[in-house]
């Protein structure tokens, strides 16, 4: 049996919040960024940690796609469209693994920028007109679907044509406080630095003290939403609309059902594996099992095809 989504006809927002814990001890590592350390911040009176960033999510939800051993999609995703950059006869990268989708600069730059070109060419693009946005995104499915769903910004043919995250997803803790501890790197050769002619820490010698912080939290919390309503707004009809919330639902449940190990000291589980997951807007929306998905993707995938909605692998050969 086809999964029913009628209970999303008439929604705005498809949200989900799961909750997550450390899959051993208490203690977990969250994300870092440069100058900053770890995103800590208070909402009212309780202390919030970003354990994961949109934009890292973003990357994580379009990697579980990926089939790294074969350099393709996985198996029920076949016949999507991509990007995929070859050099010398050999792979080289896609528009599914670089950040930047269709706007890769090995995309954007490959072959003087003719690619750009000919998207440009075939949306009808004119500087001096108004953008036929319905085009745009035809050509965007055409030739890239996932950048329907994570996003992109083509600045190289305008500054016009940006499209915003459809699914957009981030990992927040709450009630979080720091667990202190630290190591040492031993030098058993020459653990001292002030010995005569003892080289320095800073090229690799001598003992090193060290410091770390994890965290603890009284709660974990993956959060997910796809925007309906911008799916609707792309105009390509009810197969690519389809299309466009599985492949979403299927991302959301690859991620949790595969590997949550985040970072070295960052390893969690779904609180309970036992309950079902379901939808907090609209509500009794159950997210769909990953095999009810793949089944039912790999048919909307087939009519689109057959729509003349997706050209598959376009592959672009570089020197």
């Amino acid at each position: 049996m086809s999964i029913d989504l009628t209970p999303l006809k008439n929604a705005r927002r498809l949200l989900f919040s799961v909750r997550l814990k450390p899959a051993q001890g208490t203690r977990f590592q969250p994300t870092g960024f440069p100058d900053l350390g770890a995103a800590v911040y208070q909402a009212g009176g309780t202390t919030y940690l970003l354990v994961e960033s949109p934009q890292s999510m973003a990357n994580r939800l379009e990697a579980v796609c990926w089939d790294e051993a074969e350099n393709d999609l996985r198996e029920p995703l076949r016949g999507l469209s991509y990007v995929r950059v070859e050099r010398g006869g050999r792979y080289l990268t896609s528009s599914i693994t670089e950040a930047h989708r269709l706007n890769s600069v090995y995309i954007e730059k490959a072959n003087g920028g003719a690619f750009h070109r000919s998207i440009a060419q075939e949306m009808g693009y004119d500087e001096r007109a108004p953008i036929d946005w319905r085009s745009f995104y035809r050509v965007l499915m055409k030739y890239d679907v996932n950048s329907l769903i994570h996003g992109v910004f083509l600045e190289s043919i305008s500054g016009r044509l940006r499209v915003p995250r459809a699914l957009s997803a981030f990992i927040e803790a709450e009630g979080v406080q720091v667990a202190a501890s630290g190591g040492v790197k031993k030098d058993h050769v020459q653990p001292t630095k002030e010995a005569e002619g003892a080289r320095t820490a800073k090229e690799g010698y001598g003992n090193v003290v060290y410091h770390r912080e994890e965290f603890t939290a009284e709660k974990i919390v993956a959060y997910f939403n796809v925007d309906i309503s911008q799916i609707r707004s792309y105009g390509l009809g009810d197969e690519a609309e389809r299309l466009l919330i599985l492949l979403s639902l299927y991302k959301i449940r690859a991620f949790l059902d595969g590997d949550l190990r985040l970072r070295t000291a960052c390893d969690l589980a779904i609180w309970d594996r036992s309950s079902p997951i379901v939808a907090d807007e609209p509500s009794r929306f159950e997210l769909p099992a990953l095999s009810a998905i793949e089944t039912d993707l790999r048919l909307a995938i087939q009519k689109c095809e057959e729509l003349g909605l997706m050209n598959g692998i376009t592959r672009i050969v570089t020197h």
